[in-house]
């Protein structure tokens, strides 16, 4: 049995569906039955119930399906030694925001404590792409924050943020105790450049259009406040620079903070990055 056909079984099996299974597997979907019943016949039994109400596993399907998730962690975990081996295993990970950040430390040492003779590279990524360069395949996997659009791409939750409206200190509006968006209906605003993926751009506006600079990151945001008096949003526990307050702004959904990668990688450097990242963000 080729590791090949055996991945295309575990997304079929895992979405009991073709056409999605397809989807994850970026592939049309006629190779994929094809696949799976070239595999039926190496095996001499049906691995799927196929009906009019769906797709189930067979009892050989689920003997099989788990003696196919063993071998393929097995693959994945000796071409990760052998790249060890020949000083050629590297990840790289995008990071949008805060690298900072408690969580991000506490995943940083771990990670190295697990993979000692992994290289990770690290793309400090401005805020015009909230998928640090994965669909460019610019990196294996992103810290990053929603909502944006994620076609093509996994997404774990790991955290919310609150967040405030950045102001000047000498901002009427900086001396309240809370803030509500209309409060700041008819501010300009600090937005990001034309193409910024729209989900990414209406969440930092506050769910409007709006008229302001154009910011392409964190200190630029900061910069058109403190120079121009314009409002934006930030992170409510970001400590503000000198001549700066974030005021919270009590009908905002918090920030998601998000670990991302592309549908159907099976990387296991990537597997144990997410792994990882969810206990340190927990913690």
């Amino acid at each position: 049995m080729e590791l090949r056909t055996l991945r295309y079984f575990v997304a079929v099996a895992e979405e009991l569906h073709f056409g999605r299974a397809a989807a994850r597997l970026h592939m049309s979907q006629p190779p994929l039955s094809r696949a799976i019943k070239r595999l039926e016949t190496e095996a001499g039994a049906l691995l799927f119930n196929r009906s009019s109400a769906g797709v189930t596993l067979t009892p050989v399907g689920e003997v099989l399906l788990d003696e196919a998730r063993t071998l393929l962690d097995q693959a994945d975990r000796a071409r990760v030694r052998v790249a060890v081996a020949a000083g050629t295993a590297t990840i790289t990970v995008g990071i949008l925001g805060d690298s900072s950040d408690r969580g991000v430390t506490r995943l940083a040492r771990t990670y190295h404590r697990r993979h000692p003779r992994i290289e990770t590279r690290i793309r400090d990524m401005n805020l015009t792409d909230p998928t640090c360069g994965l669909h460019a395949g610019m990196v294996d996997v992103a810290l990053t924050r929603g909502p944006f659009d994620e076609t093509g791409l996994t997404v774990h939750h790991l955290r919310a943020d609150p967040v405030g409206a950045l102001l000047r200190t000498d901002d009427p509006l900086a001396r309240r105790d809370s803030l509500k968006l209309a409060d700041l209906d008819g501010r300009r605003w600090f937005r990001f450049p034309e193409g910024t993926d729209p989900l990414w751009q209406s969440y930092w506006n506050g769910g409007q259009p709006r008229e302001g600079p154009v910011v392409r990151a964190v200190q630029e945001c900061r910069q058109a406040v403190l120079w121009n008096g314009t409002v934006g949003m930030t992170l409510l526990d970001h400590e503000p620079d000198e001549g700066l307050t974030v005021v919270p702004l009590i009908d905002m959904p918090a920030s998601r903070v998000l670990a991302a990668w592309r549908e159907g990688d099976t990387n296991p450097l990537v597997r144990s990055f997410v792994e990882i990242a969810i206990a340190a963000y927990r913690a």
